[in-house]
């Protein structure tokens, strides 16, 4: 039995923007409740594994509690689990935290609304970078290695000031957990609606505690596999602002689909991780902790992809002098592409004789992060403590594609298909085959039979390519720091001081092999008709097509693979290497006064950054290697205030600040320049990091004798907004040969304007059993209880006006002239939504463990136009989530479960904005969201199985 206690808690609050019907029972009762239940006021609150949801949540609002800084925490249960399978997703059931899917499953974190690049990952403190960079992958993190997953959304000095909207700290187990032996196991099984493909889980965890001298050591090793096979309903659309072939009148210009496709995946992707730790207390005063933790993320993805080149033939005219009308006409001299004269609009119509560029892609791609740390703490005579930690990371991005072969319809335009477009509902692309007639002088093209099996349409193979491509970070993190305790000002003070050093290098190695002639496809054994190199199982997803197919032979093309790397050389990329370095120094100081009423924490970060970056640049045709350097020195002050109202209420103040530093890819030094055109392209080493400066008031009761509300208020000045943006190059780094290139213009990541995003979160937790006596309920209605949040956001931030450079020679002199394309404008900050919030209600009692948890994100800016050539500013549509899962414990070592996934089943959908009503806060309408870009549905999952804890 486990056992847990925590103060006892009563009272109610008046919800400010939304009350469940459970909340409003609360609110209304929690008075009453709270005198008929004053004689459990020294009571403890006592939780067991039959108990994981109450258990879990009490662990998490204690740690919550006791925080010096605005904290939110998801603990693990008695046996040590976490409700989720990953660290995102489990991450996204707390206040103030949004996700982003891929493929339905949730990979990055948002917190309170703001860009994903500000929130930073940690193992126990040491800040990861993930292998794709600044944007913090949480999908490649098993939440099987979790004890606590704690996200500070206020940045004390002893955190990284890369830190801006808040760090999420994986907190791993250690052996004293655990009283002496620890077992912990899992095994499931699944299985996904679509394709009825399997999904297998399955993690382990042993622990122990043994005696050594006068002192103790505890060892604790880990690992868990995590396997889901998947298909995936995609079309996508690519829409462009067009003028029409044929320049009629009323044959204006419009936005059109210019190409549509559907990215059909077979999907495997799997999760695990090994990890271990080693906790030595040779006496009371010193710990010396060694962890290890290794995990690997990888999908291996089979896409089959059909893309209809719709303005393939745009320019194929023959002239029409004759008065434009908008019936439908079936035998045009024109393609029909963006003609409304033949009785096409951009939703609906026909287009004659198109190419079908088609792909068979298998990738192999993996994402792992090795992190190894060596930490002691010692308590010293007189009072003073010192930590000092080593650790070293590799985080890997394996891009490899195995094979890509590319299959393209011929040049005879009898040869390729007609094909009938429907895009008036935003859900369905709807497409129809025929084959294509031409007849008469000039020309006129008619749809002919129609043709379900598109693999009858002839394609030949065009090519194929091989990719090797790995990116590797390698990491160091050096930190001593002292702190003392000690009476000041009347209180009980803890001062820290502090020296941590980081640095990291990216490398970015890739390879590539071409094959694109007969003697090539022959030597590596790929057939030239696709039907020999397809299988005959049809597509296993439920999307509307309007025409068959048959998946690739992923065996066929892994034996190509083999084959080609065995007969020939891969290239390196040049043009995509870079290797750069970033050097972090930081000191700080800090101090921690407490009273009776609270604590006040106070201190000041100071950090010296510095850059190296090695890249190819081209000069004159010729590729040499350019080392480029960059430093900066920033300070980071912060002030927190904490004052209990009361024994349960607190209110929480903060100022803190940040800064999020550009991505490595985006600081390489791979600038390319053209004399002729007086142009340079290509990163940009001395961008400036974003600033951030923010204040943060929240209020949080903690009900006795168990709840939770809280209500909070948040802003954020940012300056330095990052973007890519078109300016003079204004360094003289490039010049040589006596010619100044300062003057040059420049197209790359720059900094941009400034901007806010403020919002606030309201959050509770409540379960019904402490007050079923005094409102006279039956015992079994107090397994019931809720956990709620919501968040609101708003931002804004100036971006630059974009400019468009043309250059011009006459004479042999070349003038370049910058002509301004879009003014400046007011947007959004990118991956904000207006609101997040979820729900979760929940049952347990008698052994029975059942959540049903909903989420819902609103929709957010992906994309800023520059200009109104393509389809404007991309959003992805609002995301509802739904899962449940059940628990039943059989006795107090075993249990069996059972969850389903994505009950919604909603679809995924990017689209733009061509008007820019959305990026203006204008009210989001049926016909602002009709432009589908992307649209995936992924299906139901069920899994079940069996844990048990010794």
């Amino acid at each position: 039995m486990s056992r847990l206690s925590a103060r006892p808690r009563a009272g109610s609050f008046k919800s400010v923007l939304f009350c469940s019907a459970a909340l409003c029972v609360f609110a209304a009762s929690s008075a009453h409740a709270a005198e008929a239940e004053a004689e459990a006021a020294d009571a403890e609150i006592v939780v067991n594994g039959s108990r994981p949801i109450a258990e879990s949540e009490a662990a998490a609002l204690e740690v919550q509690k006791n925080s010096d800084s605005l904290v939110t925490v998801a603990a693990s249960d008695s046996v040590g689990r976490l409700p989720d399978q990953n660290i995102a997703q489990a991450t996204g059931r707390l206040p103030g935290v949004a996700v982003e899917r891929d493929q339905g499953q949730a990979r990055y974190i948002s917190l309170r609304g703001a860009p994903k690049t500000w929130t930073t990952l940690s193992f126990d403190g040491i800040n990861v970078v993930s292998p794709e960079g600044r944007d913090a992958r949480f999908d490649s993190v098993p939440s099987a290695i979790a004890k606590q997953i704690v996200v500070s959304k206020a940045v004390t000095p002893d955190m990284p000031g890369e830190t801006v909207a808040g760090n999420v700290n994986i907190v791993t187990r250690s052996a004293f957990d655990y009283s002496g032996f620890h077992l912990a196991g899992k095994a499931g099984y699944g299985q996904a609606e679509y394709g009825k493909r399997p999904e297998y889980e399955g993690s382990l965890v042993l622990s122990d505690r043994f005696a050594v001298g006068g002192g103790e050591l505890g060892v604790l090793v880990s690992g868990s596999y995590y396997e889901r096979n998947m298909i995936t309903d995609n079309f996508e659309n690519d829409w462009e602002k067009i003028s029409p072939e044929d320049s009629r009148p009323g044959n204006e210009t419009r936005y059109w689909v210019v190409e549509s496709e559907n990215k059909l995946y077979r999907l495997t992707r799997k999760n695990w991780s090994v990890s271990g730790r080693a906790d030595w207390k040779p006496d009371a005063n010193n710990t010396i902790s060694l962890r290890s933790i290794y995990t690997i993320f990888t999908d291996d993805e089979a896409r089959d992809n059909y893309r209809f080149d719709m303005d393939d033939q745009r320019n194929a005219l023959v002239a029409n002098t004759a008065s434009c009308s908008t019936t439908v006409n079936p035998s045009p001299t024109t393609s029909g592409f963006a003609d409304v004269c033949v009785g096409n609009t951009p939703m609906k119509g026909t287009i004659y004789g198109i190419d079908i560029r088609q792909r068979s892609t298998l990738r192999a791609f993996k994402q792992s992060i090795f992190t190894n740390t060596l930490e002691g703490t010692h308590e010293l005579a007189g009072g003073w403590k010192v930590n000092w930690l080593g650790n070293y990371t590799v985080s890997k991005d394996d891009r490899t594609v195995l094979g890509e072969a590319s299959w393209n319809s011929p040049g005879t335009r009898t040869l390729r298909p007609t094909v009938g477009y429907d895009f008036s509902d935003p859900g369905i692309s709807r497409l129809t085959l025929y084959t294509t007639l031409a007849s008469g002088s000039p020309t006129q093209y008619s749809a002919g039979t129609q043709v379900t099996a598109i693999d009858t349409f002839n394609k030949p193979l065009g090519g194929i390519t091989f990719t090797d491509a790995v990116d590797t970070t390698t990491a160091y993190t050096g930190r001593l720091a002292v702190s003392r305790d000690m009476p000041l000002f009347g209180g009980d003070a803890t001062f820290k001081a502090g020296v941590q050093f980081d640095q990291r290098t990216k490398v970015v190695d890739e390879k590539t092999l071409s094959l694109n002639t007969a003697a090539q496809y022959a030597t590596v054994g790929i057939p030239t008709d696709y039907n020999q190199f397809s299988i005959s199982q049809p597509f296993m997803g439920k999307l509307y097509l309007g025409y068959t197919f048959n998946y690739f032979d992923t065996a066929k093309m892994k034996a190509v693979a083999d084959a080609a790397r065995a007969s020939f050389a891969l290239t390196p990329v040049n043009a995509n290497f870079y290797d750069v370095r970033e050097q972090v120094l930081a000191g700080y100081v800090m101090g921690t006064v407490r009273y009776d009423w609270g604590s006040l924490i106070g201190g000041v970060r100071v950090e010296r950054v510095t850059n190296r970056g090695i890249a190819y640049a081209v000069t004159n045709s010729v590729s040499k290697l350019i080392t480029a350097e960059s430093g900066q020195t920033m300070v980071f002050p912060s002030l927190h205030l904490n004052y209990n109202l009361d024994d349960t209420k607190k209110l929480r103040l903060s100022f803190n600040t940040g800064a999020a530093r550009a991505d490595y890819d985006q600081m390489r030094p791979n600038v390319t320049y053209s004399d002729l055109n007086q142009t340079v392209s290509g990163g940009n080493p001395a961008v400036k990091p974003e600033r951030a400066k923010g204040l943060d008031a929240y209020f949080e009761w903690y009900v006795r004798p168990q709840g939770y509300i809280s209500i909070g208020a948040f802003y954020k000045k940012v300056s330095n907004v990052l973007y890519t943006s078109t300016r003079s190059f204004g360094s003289t780094s490039l010049n040589s040969d006596g010619v100044d290139r300062s003057r040059y213009i420049y197209s790359g990541i720059v900094n941009g304007g400034d901007g806010r995003l403020y919002g606030m979160e309201v959050a509770a937790q409540v379960q019904l059993e402490p007050w079923t006596r005094s409102l006279g309920l039956p015992d079994w209605m107090g397994g019931f209880g809720i956990s709620a949040n919501l968040t609101l956001n708003d931002s804004e931030v100036t971006k630059p006006a974009y400019y468009n450079v043309t250059s011009t020679t006459t004479g042999g002199v070349t003038t370049t002239a910058v002509t301004q394309a879009v003014a400046a404008r007011k947007v959004r900050l990118p991956n904000t939504s207006d609101s997040v919030y979820n729900v979760g209600v929940y049952y347990e009692k008698y052994g029975l463990s059942a959540r049903l948890q909903y989420q819902r994100r609103s929709l957010w800016l992906d994309a800023m136009a520059d200009d109104d050539t393509q389809g404007g500013d991309t959003y992805w549509d609002a995301d509802d989530e739904l899962d449940f899962s059940a628990r039943y414990a059989i006795n107090r070592n075993v249990e069996v479960y059972f969850d389903a996934s994505n009950l919604l089943n909603q679809p995924g959908r990017r689209f733009s904005d061509p008007a820019g009503i959305l990026t203006a806060r204008g009210t989001p309408t049926a016909m602002i969201k009709s432009q589908t870009i992307e649209w995936e549905r992924f299906g139901r999952r069920f899994s079940g199985g069996v844990r048990v804890n010794f």
